[in-house]
């Protein structure tokens, strides 16, 4: 058949790929995804799970860094449970934690549900101040919430005097430091927290809220038994990572005593695993000890964490 235009080309045949062709774009297609993720594994692997792994290994010697390595099994271990230098540091990180993280999620979730539900005007920049006290430096946090503490000139103490209290020397008592270091934690991550919340409530239909309002809910009922609930993903996630980071603070124990910041104070009062361990590795220079309480700290962390992450998954939302 022609046209005007001339006889209409025959289509030109199409022959399969070779087989080794077919085979390496086969092969390409599968090993492809595999090689894009392969990045963060090999760091992971190289700065993570290596120095872990490493840190396990030293706990049974008795290392020197500039000298013999000898191996003791598991004498650090021993030593360590009969040391009341670890059990101080244990309690005090524990009563930091549960002084820090317990309030943090709870004025968190509290503003987040205010900044959410309440008709505020600049509700932009109310939510963007919340990151303030997430960039700042600690060290900057620290020398200021230290001065409000003060002793002689602290403006906590003056609040005291007001009513007829004596000052209170907070960096040289037990619960007064550990609830200094808490107040210090908690001011720095309540605003990331609520903004973590505060984006999850923007995900839940707000034809939820009327139709429970429409049912004679009231406000607290709404809360309970659908903010709570709906959050349950994201309360876990913060409840963990919480963990994590409150379980191994460091920095602010370390600048509250200026005097004497490894042992954070001469009778120990505020004295965490992390800063134990970095006494006995970097000031005594005894690694295998060192490596012990971080290995004991590992444990800590994922038995505190797992027993957390169990404990807000049973916050369900209702029906399910």
């Amino acid at each position: 058949m022609t046209t005007l235009l001339g006889p209409t080309p025959a289509p030109a045949s199409t022959s399969p790929l070779p087989a080794p062709t077919r085979i390496r774009e086969r092969l390409g297609e599968r090993v492809a995804p595999y090689l894009y993720i392969a990045p963060f594994f090999v760091i992971f692997a190289i700065f993570g799970l290596f120095p872990l792994l490493f840190t396990f290994y030293i706990a049974l010697f008795d290392w020197n860094p500039i000298g013999d390595q000898v191996f003791v099994g598991a004498d650090n271990f021993t030593r360590l449970l009969d040391d009341p230098r670890f059990w101080n540091a244990a309690r005090n990180t524990l009563s930091i934690w549960l002084l820090s993280t317990v309030p943090q999620l709870a004025l968190a979730l509290l503003l987040a549900h205010v900044l959410h539900h309440a008709r505020l005007r600049w509700a932009g920049f109310f939510r963007m101040t919340m990151l303030v006290p997430y960039i700042t430096s600690v060290a900057a946090t620290t020398i200021v919430f230290a001065q409000m503490f003060d002793r002689d000139y602290g403006l906590l103490n003056w609040l005291l005097g007001l009513v007829g209290l004596g000052p209170v020397d907070f960096v040289q008592s037990g619960w007064g430091s550990h609830l200094m270091i808490a107040v210090m934690v908690t001011w720095r991550w309540f605003g990331y927290t609520t903004l973590l919340y505060l984006a999850s409530l923007q995900a839940i239909p707000r034809e939820t809220y009327e139709a429970a309002a429409v049912d004679g809910a009231g406000g607290w009922q709404r809360f309970r038994h659908i903010t709570v609930p709906s959050l349950r993903p994201i309360i876990v996630f913060t409840v963990v990572t919480s963990t994590i980071g409150g379980l191994q603070i460091f920095t602010e124990p370390l600048l509250v005593s200026r005097a004497a910041p490894l042992t954070c104070g001469p009778t120990r009062e505020c004295q965490t695993l992390t800063l134990f361990l970095y006494e006995q590795g970097f000031g005594m220079f005894q690694f295998g000890y060192a490596a012990a309480i971080g290995v004991a700290l590992f444990v800590m962390v994922v038995a505190i964490a797992l027993i957390n992450y169990l404990a807000a998954t049973r916050v369900r939302p209702e029906g399910k």
